[in-house]
């Protein structure tokens, strides 16, 4: 992807996380002056002001942590914590107090304003549709770890799962509770009964989970049994002098049987190319599928060359300093036969499915992601994703090349899942000013200023703490996703 093209990716990206946190603060903003209420500032983001403008005797500024935003309302429960102050360094008037149903009212807007912007953009899925293909629907496994909890299950691709701990499964991946992903990772006891269909017959067997290793900088791992869904096996890039080139294999080719026995993931040629790494290398035979024909190849996997890596900056700074560096370990590089990438599934189709569908689904999320944090599995806050997830996932749907419809549809997940946990009755979010309002009503009088800002306080540090936590491991996701995904300057070698 060029240059250009990251760019316009991160200015879409940037542009509608911010559509979404200024829709919800325009609901307070709106309500607050519908009811009287002075506002001192309008903000896009937390912190320190980088950016702010008076108009009208309102400040509306830009922070410098992006995870949010907020409409100061000195008559309300104050967040300086989080906010900052607002206005001059003049005292201020005593402003008159207002009425609890006025606060509830200004602090109920915000999420009702994200609701509407999810109902929105609801209704513009369901105008234009969201892709779907098979490989979003199937519970056909596409390959197994030959060491893994499943093989030791008895589980083989090409097994559709039907249920999972005795919960019926209608999906892969963990886009709904009802995926194979899901009920394995909220799965609680010892052993994980699985119910699959296998050449007719239907059939129970009891995978034990396992639990990859991790460093204290990483997310703790979530239970696997080690398998992959079901994907068309079609090769999208070959390298040049490779045995797959010299075999006559082109992009467009299905792979659909290796060694004979029919594969239901290109992750099953991947795996036998690994396998050869600390093994006498032998020839691969590939049935190829291409147009209305069918043909085998065999093909003796080769190691690639690996290019001198370019010096990182950390690498170029101590060489310009004269320092000494110990060079990064090379990755380890096994016999293959140039297969470079696979292409995603291509049958894609648009559903369209109703706002009232799209909506139930948002909330049916986040009610089981909060029954999952309160059970007795794995799952706990350390797996919850903060602004910096957000961002990664909108840039990574942006660069799909039907991204646009993708991202409506995240769109309305994420507003939702903002309205409700808006709701939370917890200090400094808006439910807790709905919960402070109703203490209010029923005593006939404000809680104390000094409780009250104690209590605002301390929330607003735990709440800046807990963005903190959770984007540590949102951004060490990211790059080592990145550093993973980066291409190796692999070539093959002419050959003799």
């Amino acid at each position: 992807m060029t240059i250009l093209r990251y760019i316009l990716v991160a200015l879409e990206v940037v542009l509608l996380f911010n559509l979404l946190i200024g829709v919800h603060e325009l609901g307070h903003f709106l309500a607050a002056r519908w009811r009287g209420l002075k506002v001192e500032r309008f903000a896009i983001w937390f912190g320190k002001p980088i950016w702010k403008k008076n108009i009208g005797g309102v400040e509306y500024a830009l922070g410098w942590i992006p995870a949010g935003g907020y409409v100061a309302l000195p008559q309300m429960a104050t967040m300086e914590a989080i906010e900052g102050k607002a206005g001059s360094d003049q005292p201020a008037e005593p402003l008159p107090n207002v009425s609890p149903l006025d606060k509830i009212i200004v602090a109920f807007a915000g999420p009702l304003f994200s609701f509407a912007l999810a109902v929105f953009f609801a209704v513009v899925v369901w105008q234009v549709g969201k892709p779907t293909n098979e490989a979003d629907n199937t519970t056909t496994i596409g390959w197994v770890d030959p060491t893994g909890p499943a093989a030791k299950a008895g589980l083989q691709p090409g097994d559709t799962i039907l249920e999972v701990d005795g919960k019926p499964v209608h999906h892969f991946a963990p886009t709904s509770a009802d995926s194979v992903t899901w009920r394995i990772v909220t799965s609680e006891g010892t052993n994980i009964a699985i119910q699959y269909l296998r050449d007719g017959r239907t059939a129970t067997t009891y995978a034990v989970p396992y639990h990859a290793p991790t460093k204290w900088y990483e997310r703790r791992a979530l239970r696997k049994i080690l398998i992959t869904s079901a994907a068309q096996a079609t090769i999208y890039e070959i390298a040049t002098n490779s045995p797959a080139a010299l075999a006559g294999l082109q992009p467009g080719d299905e792979v659909v049987a290796l060694d004979g026995q029919k594969i239901y993931s290109p992750f099953a040629v991947d795996a036998a190319q690994a396998a050869l790494n600390n093994a006498v290398v032998k020839p691969l035979t590939l049935t190829i599928r291409r147009g209305g024909e069918q043909f085998d190849k065999t093909l003796t996997p080769v190691k690639p060359l690996l290019l001198p890596l370019p010096p990182t900056k950390l690498e170029r700074l101590c060489q310009s300093l004269h320092l000494p560096l110990k060079p990064a370990p090379l990755p380890t590089i096994h016999p293959q036969i140039g297969i470079m990438a696979w292409l995603g599934e291509t049958n894609t189709t648009l559903v369209y499915p109703s706002p009232v569908e799209q909506i139930k689904a948002s909330a049916g999320q986040i009610a089981n992601t909060f029954g999952a944090l309160f059970s007795k599995g794995d799952i706990g806050v350390q797996q919850l994703g903060g602004a910096v997830m957000i961002i990664r996932v909108y840039s990574n749907l942006f660069q799909d090349e039907d991204g646009w419809r993708r991202v409506l549809w995240f769109s309305v997940i994420l507003n939702v899942n903002l309205a409700l946990l808006n709701l939370l009755p917890l200090p400094v979010l808006d439910g807790g000013h709905i919960t402070l309002s109703l203490i209010e009503w029923i005593r006939r009088r404000p809680v104390h200023a000094r409780i009250l800002n104690f209590i605002q306080t301390a929330f607003a540090a735990l709440l800046i703490t807990f963005m903190i936590y959770i984007a540590f491991f949102d951004t060490g996701d990211w790059v080592r996703s990145a550093r993973a995904d980066r291409d190796l300057p692999l070539v093959f070698a002419a050959p003799k």
